[in-house]
């Protein structure tokens, strides 16, 4: 990532204090516990730790903690049975998912010789979960319930405790990252037309604007000649150039200009603390302006490889949905519907510009050059990407009148086939409910007629960055 960040997850568990005195035994066995589960949570987020929490004192200075952290989401182990005054004060003020986890930590007892503190400390389970539903709901808390066992590990438990925190990392990202705007949306293109202060309040993304007479002039200064060689042999391992007009082969000197910006465009990433960008040039492609608008799209494909969405036609949703799967599954690739296969019952889906290298897994990235831009100023770098055949997740995020956001998802199979060749990344994409049917529910969810695209199956967890944000979800199809 250019740009780094880590989210922040408040863990405590809880107890009820008045089980302690009478059996001492449990302290020990709690402790363990608790410090046992600590080293569950993966290594890519940090912990808040809020302790064992047995008393409503001790509940509201683990909350005391997470507010000043500002953590992206809570996990609370259930040692025994407790109280829910032992939660609530930790997580009352609190706008983020409480996850409750439930897990037991012996797999089945031993009937005969279990005794009133082995079971409380060892197979006590389920009892307070509804409790702590039950308060959570009437707080207006957001939660979930992870449960299962300890003993002998729990993939299942693993699986969805990792889910969560790279849900935690979305927030974490939007919150602390800004969004650079370029120029303007496309002209006409009213579903990417955004209010930047609602944008903020709602999702905790900062805009920040730019001009273009600014982005022509950002390489100026850039005179470190091996950093340019540097980055030119990066794109040059990145893509697969088309020789020009003349055979020649590409080289450094090709793309030394083009590396001259990556390199600028690294480093205004990083000082503007950008990790998303959104634009749209729609001059007269002249002199400088023409110079950068012609290498823009390979430009900024090597900013998405290292983790900074960048969407085309100034659409900071797709920016937003790019960036999501990015975080959550690796790949964000920028696409909208083409065309249908009628005869195959296959959408064809995908999108000219910038993409990810990461999610061209079936052949190197291309790129070459064109005299025109369909349907845009100039002409210069096309670049396509090949999405491997398997599972594939789409993200879209759209509005409703009152401007809440919403993210519309689908889960299909990319298929081995003819595609388009003219320079633009596209997939044969195969829906369980068929091509005109998903072409119709998509639709009719209401999004702007961009998506982002991720190798893989992710549905699952971007309903739980959905339940971070506190957005809802129409799933089309999976």
């Amino acid at each position: 990532m250019l740009v780094n960040t880590k989210a922040k997850v408040g863990v405590f568990s809880i107890a009820l204090g008045a089980y302690l005195p009478q059996f001492p035994s449990l302290v020990p066995e709690f402790e363990s516990q608790y410090e046992a589960f600590k080293k569950t949570i993966p290594d890519t987020v940090e912990i808040i730790d809020g302790g064992m929490v047995t008393t409503k004192e001790m509940s509201m200075a683990a909350g005391d903690k997470f507010r000043a952290a500002d953590v992206d989401l809570v996990i609370l182990q259930l040692l025994t049975y407790a109280t829910s005054y032992n939660m609530l004060p930790a997580v009352r003020d609190l706008n983020v998912p409480v996850v409750l986890v439930n897990v037991q930590k012996l797999k089945a007892p031993d009937y005969a010789n279990t005794d009133t503190p082995k079971w409380l400390g060892e197979l006590y389970a389920c009892g307070a979960v509804g409790e702590m539903v039950a308060d959570l709901e009437r707080a207006g808390k957001r939660h979930a319930v992870i449960t299962g066992v300890v003993e002998g590990g729990d993939d299942v438990v693993a699986a969805e405790i990792a889910d969560w925190c790279k849900a935690a990392q979305v927030r974490r990202r939007f919150r602390y990252t800004n969004i650079a705007q370029i120029g303007r949306p496309y002209p006409g293109m009213m579903d990417l037309y955004i209010d930047e202060t609602n944008l903020y309040n709602r999702m905790g993304l900062y805009t920040k604007q730019f001009d273009w007479e600014k982005m022509w002039a950002i390489a100026d200064d850039i005179t470190d000649e091996a950093a340019i060689r540097a980055k030119a042999q990066d794109i040059l391992d990145t893509f697969e150039i088309a020789p020009d007009e003349n055979g020649k082969e590409a080289t450094i000197e090709t793309v030394w200009d083009m590396a001259k910006y990556v390199v600028a465009f690294e480093q205004w990433v990083k000082d503007e603390e950008l990790g998303l960008v959104a634009s749209h040039y729609d001059g007269y492609a002249q002199g400088v302006a023409g110079k950068l608008d012609s290498m823009l799209i390979p430009a900024f494909s090597m900013l998405i490889k290292q983790g900074t969405a960048c969407a085309v036609e100034g659409d900071i949703k797709v920016a937003m949905a790019m960036s999501i799967l990015k975080t959550i599954a690796g790949t964000g690739q920028l696409s909208e519907m083409y065309s249908i296969d009628f005869n195959e019952d296959i959408c064809i889906i995908g999108h000219s510009g910038s993409g990810d290298a990461d999610i061209s897994q079936a052949h190197k990235p291309t790129m070459k050059i064109v005299p025109v831009f369909h349907g845009k100023t100039g002409g210069g770098y096309l670049t396509q990407f090949y999405p491997p055949t398997g599972p594939v997740t789409y993200l879209g995020i759209t509005q409703d009148m009152n401007g809440n956001f919403k993210f519309v998802a689908a889960e299909g199979v990319n298929e081995e086939g003819p595609i388009f060749m003219f320079g633009d990344t596209n997939m044969r994409t195969r829906f369980t409910c068929g091509a005109r049917e998903f072409c119709n529910k998509w639709s009719e969810a209401g999004p702007t007629h961009h998506m982002a695209a991720a190798a893989g199956r992710h549905i699952d967890t971007i309903l739980k960055v959905a339940k971070i944000l506190n957005v809802p979800v129409d799933i089309i199809t999976r």
